[in-house]
């Protein structure tokens, strides 16, 4: 393969609400580079990044997938994100490793919920990005509503950098205000556009706009802003390059239209990915943590610097294994060398390296720092581990992932599948970080978890058929919490065992207090004086974090609390870290117990789009689930967005009851958003004393 500097690559993501036509536009992408002949369909299932068979079925993006393409002397990383929130850990772990996204809006509908909670991951991570405004050929698609969506909801800074020509179905081409020409695009699915003077009808609008456009830009540069203040001329050149330093400062967002089914404003977004989005060398040092004295340095994109990459995500291929793939972010991999894995003080071998399109791969010698490729082979790394040089191991950010919040239990269906089910339920949480595995202690049944009733049910199906598992699977239920209310001191534990040769000793005293919503499990070792040996500090932090996992109340995973150990003592030949794991077990129910524990469930933030007239129904219905109105917002065509929080546990069956409300015209999408005390005839029912 032709190698390209590093200035000339290009990592983005294509990111966007559930159909907004992030797949489609690949298509198209994948088309123009020359990396297809033949042009897939979501409809037919014959995309090239909606490989798996039951996105091609669904017609949704489940795993996002990776491909490699040329445009104009540049190489493109391009990695497609699935839209539905259920599939969130996918989109995280994709922004954490991209250096730019291309984020596309349905024209008809603006901003959506999950084009909000993608747009707010990529604030998270400082993503440089770019818009694009698709499906102009629909029936009520509108560019300047759109535009108007994006900066009142997500509050960008947006710059509309074309002119539409034509509305709806008549939608031909746009006007790129920046060239002063109009690019029209050839309806026969072929490569060509045409580039010709701007229309007469339009050049008065075009001028205006262009001069709106241009203050705008020179508002960028203090050096332009002079030129501009004078009225001297400025080139294309240095506006294109003010606009750059712009986007990759996050202080503007230029938008595009087109519409991507019909092969319109697909060439003009690929060549702003080229002219505005950033390469490896564009976008700041990364922070290291160096293991041997934890002081933080910085990692840059040159690949004569020591090796430093984070494995974002595993994939489990069943002809070739697993698949783990990686951003350098500085130095070099080599087919067959050694790296240190330091997250996991673990020295792995690297197999083959591979450059990903989508399902197929291509062979490579060497991925450099700024790359994204594809590693087999490793046997110890997983989503999040940084891969490093072993004389000089670093630590990277790893991604932290939202916790789930349902569950089902599965068996399998023989003796025969027990084992085969064990293995294909490891091998798919290896995969997805959102989903968990456990035992439940009172039934002995497996229970898996996930981020709603659409992922589950997708890895229930995986497991059906990619892994050939029998077996039985149960009702979707809740994922409670338990938290606790007051504190509680000087919780004293011993645990003393005496049996023949060495005995067991293990004594903790702990202090439990309630912490806020959402800040999760903290232990603090407050020992000083050495009355516990610093070695067994370890088993006590894992025994709280075992004891965790089944609180008091009904034997839900507990949270939102600190565990500070003050005091205890050891016995110089009986104890041991197992005595101090067990101590620490029994001492964290006992303080459980006295802290006035509670139950907390997942409430989800809830947007109902419906025709006008069926409100009042709607309304009734959210309050009927113990729901919560937060707000109401107009909607094009004569519809309504209902804005509300609902408990999880109200929300099953719900599509059809919308449905059925509506005639099949209402829709609804729903995100978790916080976990919240549970009401009193609930917490009966639960636990089952009513």
């Amino acid at each position: 393969m032709e190698d390209f500097p590093l200035e000339k690559y290009r990592n983005i993501g294509i990111i966007a609400h559930i159909d907004a036509g992030k797949t489609t536009t690949i298509e198209w992408i994948l088309y123009y580079t020359g990396k297809t002949y033949r042009l897939g369909n979501v409809d037919d299932g014959t995309t090239v990044t909606d490989w798996m068979a039951q996105e091609r079925e669904r017609g949704i993006t489940i795993v996002s997938a990776a491909v490699t393409a040329e445009w104009k002397g540049y190489r493109i990383n391009l990695i497609d994100t699935p839209g539905h929130i259920d599939f969130t850990a996918e989109v995280q772990r994709s922004l954490r490793v991209l250096d730019g996204g291309v984020v596309v809006f349905d024209a008809v509908q603006g901003v959506e919920p999950q084009s909000e909670t993608v747009w707010r991951q990529a604030d998270r991570y400082q993503v440089p990005r770019i818009c694009f405004a698709n499906k102009m050929d629909r029936v009520g698609a509108s560019y300047s509503r759109t535009i108007e969506s994006i900066h009142r909801r997500l509050g960008a800074n947006t710059l509309a950098m074309q002119i539409p020509i034509g509305e709806e179905a008549a939608f031909s081409g746009v006007i790129n205000l920046l060239e002063q020409e109009a690019v029209f695009f050839e309806d026969n699915g072929d490569k060509g556009t045409r580039v010709a003077p701007i229309p007469e009808e339009y050049r008065e609008k075009a001028a205006r706009k262009r001069a709106q456009l241009v203050e705008k830009i020179a508002e960028l540069d203090d050096g332009l802003i002079e030129k501009f203040v004078e009225g001297k001329a400025i080139s294309l050149a240095e506006l294109k390059a003010a606009l750059r330093k712009g986007v990759l400062e996050a202080r503007v967002t230029p938008v595009f239209c087109g519409t991507s089914l019909r092969n319109k404003g697909v060439q003009p977004l690929l060549d702003a990915v080229v002219d505005y989005l950033p390469s490896p060398l564009d976008i700041p040092p990364v922070n290291a943590t160096l293991l041997r004295d934890n002081s933080t340095v910085l990692r840059h994109a040159d690949a004569h610097e020591p090796l430093s990459a984070l494995v974002f995500k595993i994939v489990t291929d069943p002809y070739m294994g697993r698949l783990a793939y990686l951003r350098v972010y500085s130095g070099k991999v080599k087919q067959g060398e050694a790296v240190y894995n330091s997250s996991k003080a673990k020295k792995e071998r690297i197999g083959r390296l591979l450059r990903m399109y989508a399902d197929r791969r291509e062979d490579i010698e060497e991925l450099e720092a700024g790359d994204i490729g594809a590693i087999l082979g490793l046997k110890f790394s997983f989503t999040g581990d940084t891969l490093s040089d072993a004389s000089a191991p670093v630590v990277l950010e790893s991604i932290n992932f939202p916790e789930p919040v349902i569950s089902v239990a599965i068996e399998p269906k023989t003796k025969a599948d027990q084992e085969k089910m064990s293995d294909s339920l490891v091998k798919l949480a290896e995969e997805d970080p959102t989903f968990k595995i456990r035992q439940d202690e009172n039934t002995g049944q497996t229970v898996i978890s996930g981020m709603g009733e659409l992922h589950l049910d997708v890895l229930v199906n995986r497991l059906l058929r990619e892994f050939k598992v029998q077996a039985n699977v149960g009702k979707p239920r809740v994922a409670y919490r338990e938290a606790v209310t007051r504190p509680v001191m000087d919780v004293n534990y011993k645990y003393t065992k005496q049996t023949g040769g060495h005995g067991q000793y293990g004594h903790v005293v702990i202090n439990l207090e309630p912490q806020e919503s959402g800040t999760g499990i903290t232990f603090e070792n407050l020992i000083r004086g050495g009355s516990i040996p610093k070695e067994y500090i370890p088993a006590i932090e894992k025994g709280i974090r075992e004891a965790a996992e089944s609180g008091p109340l009904a034997g839900f995973p507990m949270t939102d609390f600190k565990v500070s150990l003050t005091d205890g003592s050891f016995h110089e030949v009986d104890s041991s870290e197992m005595a101090f794991r067990m101590a620490a077990i029994f001492a964290f129910r006992e303080a459980s117990e006295k802290a006035a524990p509670i139950l907390l469930e997942p409430i989800m933030k809830v947007e109902i789009t419906v025709p006008e007239e069926y409100t009042g129904d709607i309304i009734g219905q959210v309050n009927a689930r113990a729901g919560n109105i937060l707000g109401m917002e107009p909607q094009f065509g004569n519809a309504q967005m209902i804005h509300a929080e609902i408990p999880l546990s109200e929300m099953f069956g719900y599509a059809t009851e919308l449905r059925s409300a509506t005639q099949g015209r209402g829709v609804f999408t729903m995100e978790f958003t916080r976990y919240a005390q549970v009401s009193e005839s609930m917490r009966k029912k639960i636990l089952g004393l009513n």
